[in-house]
C-alpha cells in the first residue's frame, strides 16, 4: 500500500473544503429565516463557520506546501 502523494494530499484538503462549504449551504438554507432580527445573527454564524473551515484547510495546507 503506497502513500498518498503530495499533491493528492493536497487535493484531498481542497475537496475536504468544498464539501464543508457545500454542506454548510446546506444546512443554513435549511434554517431560514423568521424574523429580520434573525437575520444578523444567521449572517454572523456562517461567517463564523466559514472562517473556520478555511482555517481548517490552510493549516492542513501548510502542513503539505506544495513542491517546488
Amino acid at each position: 500500500m503506497s502513500s498518498p502523494t503530495r499533491e493528492s494530499t493536497r487535493h484531498s484538503i481542497a475537496d475536504r473544503l468544498l464539501t464543508s462549504l457545500e454542506d454548510l449551504v446546506r444546512r443554513h438554507r435549511a434554517l431560514g429565516l423568521h424574523a429580520a432580527e434573525e437575520s444578523a445573527l444567521h449572517a454572523e454564524l456562517i461567517a463564523a463557520e466559514v472562517a473556520h473551515e478555511l482555517a481548517v484547510a490552510r493549516s492542513a495546507l501548510h502542513r503539505h506546501p506544495p513542491l517546488r
